[in-house]
């Protein structure tokens, strides 16, 4: 009896928003790719064309050999939990769906597995392929799709795992790749997919990298909680008093990006894009981070949300002061605000108590309202290293020590227990 792997995954650039599927099936024993399906659907959430690239894999596997047994892997939990019978499937809108997807191969032959996102990378592109043609006004086509060679290729290249314990099957890069949400919606009513069937006697070094690559997802990871919200975190980029080391709060001039900083947020949109994770993005008011967002928002096709409790500390009188120029008129607030949160800057400033009171009313209410979701929060230095003081469980003073630069990319993971877990901090490889 033949085995074929599916593998499938599905995106919404809105959640609901354009949206597309991609899929692929594997020869089991020599993992040859067999067939390789992709769609763009029109608006839909992540559900639906995730729900959509399971039953086209299913459907192109069936094709080849309906006596088969087929292994489904897929990076959401959701849809794997719901087919596998662990998770009822509350929302009438998806109920359909499964139920179609069941049908397509008798009880039976037809086994479902979660893996991460980074095991999931060739349905993951020919997903985004699929949305990418949809916003050209296109159909996905396979003779232009590199899916597999890019796939492929980021294998080889992937970095060793590092980061924290619990995020070991990750690593460093993976931390932007967190989970969809688990929202419910009505079935798209798109055509079939397209699908191609590929030649025998692709590379079977394909699953030499395959197995080569694969990291075992440590036992203590809390995976039967559903995707955590995930916020990627993004200080904003250079403005005119960043490289001069100046207190620049919500109290200031409010100044805007610097040509500098300007390209540092096509940078950083441009990396974001690539990832293709990011599913909302959520500004400070400030210009800066506006600015900043807007640009990121241009490669990623989304549209930008102000929030203001996510803004930065007012310095009060220290606006626009250097440090030697605050402790030279200032010393003796200096000194009790380093040394005490509840400290106020001179003139009236917000204590980083105060601060973080705000941003942990802001998380909550961001992780509510992103409940699975990955969001790009635009923001800047005390803001971000709050969100990661709080997540580590560190004392205030931890503030003190961390470095965070001009456009760097951290991320926080919060799960439905209320646990957090830290992926990534400072990241400025986008930048180099």
């Amino acid at each position: 009896m033949r085995e074929f792997i599916v593998e499938a995954d599905g995106g919404s650039r809105g959640n609901p928003g354009p949206a597309g599927y991609g899929s692929v099936v594997l020869d089991a024993a020599t993992g040859e790719t067999l067939v390789e399906a992709a769609e763009y659907i029109g608006v839909a959430t992540n559900n639906v064309a995730e729900y959509r690239g399971l039953l086209a894999g299913l459907r192109a596997a069936h094709e080849l050999d309906p006596s088969a047994k087929v292994h489904v892997r897929m990076d959401s939990k959701l849809v794997v939990e719901q087919m596998s019978g662990r998770w009822k499937i509350k929302h009438p809108d998806m109920k359909p769906l499964a139920a179609v997807a069941a049908r397509v191969f008798p009880p039976g032959q037809v086994t479902y597995e979660w893996i991460p996102r980074e095991q999931n990378k060739h349905a993951d592109r020919l997903a985004n392929e699929a949305m990418d043609a949809g916003k050209r006004g296109e159909q996905w086509s396979p003779t232009t799709s590199t899916a597999e060679l890019d796939a492929r290729a980021a294998r080889a290249a992937a970095p060793e795992p590092s980061g924290p314990p619990g995020d070991a099957a990750a690593g460093a890069r993976a931390a932007l790749a967190g989970g969809r949400a688990p929202a419910a919606a009505a079935p798209s009513t798109s055509a079939d997919a397209t699908a191609t069937a590929r030649p025998s006697g692709a590379a079977k070094a394909d699953a030499d990298v395959r197995a080569a690559t694969a990291v075992a997802t440590p036992g203590w990871a809390p995976a039967d909680l559903g995707a955590p919200a995930t916020f990627v975190l993004l200080r904003h980029g250079e403005t005119p008093l960043t490289p001069q080391k100046r207190f620049s709060g919500s109290g200031g001039t409010n100044p805007s990006l610097s040509d500098v900083g300007r390209d540092q947020a096509e940078r950083a949109g441009a990396a974001l894009a690539r990832r293709g994770t990011i599913q909302a993005i959520v500004a400070s008011p400030l210009a800066r981070t506006r600015e900043t967002a807007g640009i990121v928002a241009r490669h990623l096709g989304l549209e930008v949300t102000v929030e203001d409790e996510i803004r930065e500390t007012d310095f009060g009188a220290w606006e626009g002061l250097t440090f030697a120029e605050v402790r030279e008129r200032y010393a003796d607030d200096l000194n009790r605000w380093l040394a005490d949160p509840t400290a106020e800057p001179s003139g009236g400033g917000e204590s980083f108590a105060a601060t973080a009171t705000r941003i942990a009313a802001a998380r909550d209410k961001l992780v509510a309202a992103y409940a699975g979701r990955t969001v790009l929060l635009v923001s800047h230095v005390t803001p971000i290293k709050t969100f990661v003081q709080l997540a580590l469980g560190a004392p205030p003073e931890a503030l003190f020590r961390m470095e965070l630069s001009a456009a760097a990319l951290s991320a926080v993971a919060y799960y439905a227990d209320g646990n957090a877990s830290v992926r990534l901090f400072n990241d400025t490889s986008h930048l180099r």
